[in-house]
């Protein structure tokens, strides 16, 4: 057994994790997310659980990048709404809710202890009836709509937690009392799930290749029969310009009068096939 007062130079990457090991999680995470912003890795929106929907967290975080969490009904919790402080249960009993079987409830524009502006969006539980879900985002600008389907792209990283333990063998593979063990353990179950993820999207999302070709697509996106008939006659001008043989007005008046008739024939062409859509009923 590994005890204790393990020595290790302070200078290595080990006692770093020791030190974080002993640090509060929430202390981590303002740090975690300069780490990636500075990594280079973009992203949109900071999407959390219910357990760090804390309204100091909240403006922490929200320095950086938006958030959207979950949130939860606690009595020390308390939101400004017109006025008065509430708790979350309070002030989904103070608004006005949405007729019928809807999904999104309601929503409300409040303050938090910190003077943060947030908007709260209260969704039905499909899980239990008669209850209610609370999504808060520090992006007022989106729409109840938006921050719902934003928050729903959480879902992704408890399909990993549940890949990581009962596939990969997070918790079952081997039984360790070293710090380092443990974490080099997780280290390689995490690179396992990473090699799968990339094989899973190389050959069932097609959205990388979709994106390939809808950018090739626009630059090769092909003239229209009027701009090619212009292009040509561009050209041809200036060649005619360059010999001399022909005046310059004749030449004009000529490729005013091809372009004339062009314009007409795509313009008859178009009525035609409104026409015979409209007897289709398509």
């Amino acid at each position: 057994m590994q005890g204790i007062n393990k020595e290790m130079d302070k200078r290595c990457c080990g006692y770093k994790r020791r030190l974080e090991a002993m640090a509060k999680s929430t202390d981590h995470l303002e740090a975690m997310v300069k780490r990636a912003i500075s990594a280079g890795i973009g992203a949109n929106y900071i999407l959390m659980d219910s357990w760090f929907c804390f309204p100091v967290i909240l403006a922490t975080l929200g320095q950086h990048l938006p958030v959207i969490c979950m949130a939860k009904d606690m009595k020390k919790v308390l939101y400004k709404h017109e006025g008065q402080w509430v708790r979350l249960s309070k002030l989904y009993s103070l608004l006005r809710k949405s007729p019928g079987r809807a999904k999104i409830l309601t929503s409300a524009m409040v303050e938090t202890k910190q003077g943060q502006k947030v908007k709260i969006v209260f969704v039905r539980n499909r899980n239990k009836k008669r209850q209610w879900l609370a999504i808060i985002s520090t992006d007022t600008s989106l729409v109840n709509e938006d921050i719902v389907r934003i928050y729903g792209k959480r879902w992704d990283i408890e399909v990993f937690f549940k890949m990581m333990k009962h596939y990969l063998n997070l918790e079952r593979e081997t039984q360790l009392r070293d710090y380092d063990g443990m974490v080099a353990h997780i280290t390689i179950a995490m690179c396992r799930y990473i090699f799968l993820s990339f094989e899973q999207r190389s050959h069932d999302d097609p959205r990388t290749l979709g994106s390939l070709f809808f950018a090739c697509s626009d630059e090769m996106e092909d003239l229209s029969l009027v701009e090619a008939l212009q292009r040509i006659l561009s050209l041809a001008m200036e060649t005619i310009r360059s010999t001399g043989i022909v005046a310059e007005d004749i030449a004009l008046s000529l490729v005013d009068s091809i372009m004339g008739i062009a314009i007409d024939m795509v313009q008859t062409g178009q009525r035609v096939l409104r026409n015979c859509s409209a007897v289709t009923g398509h």
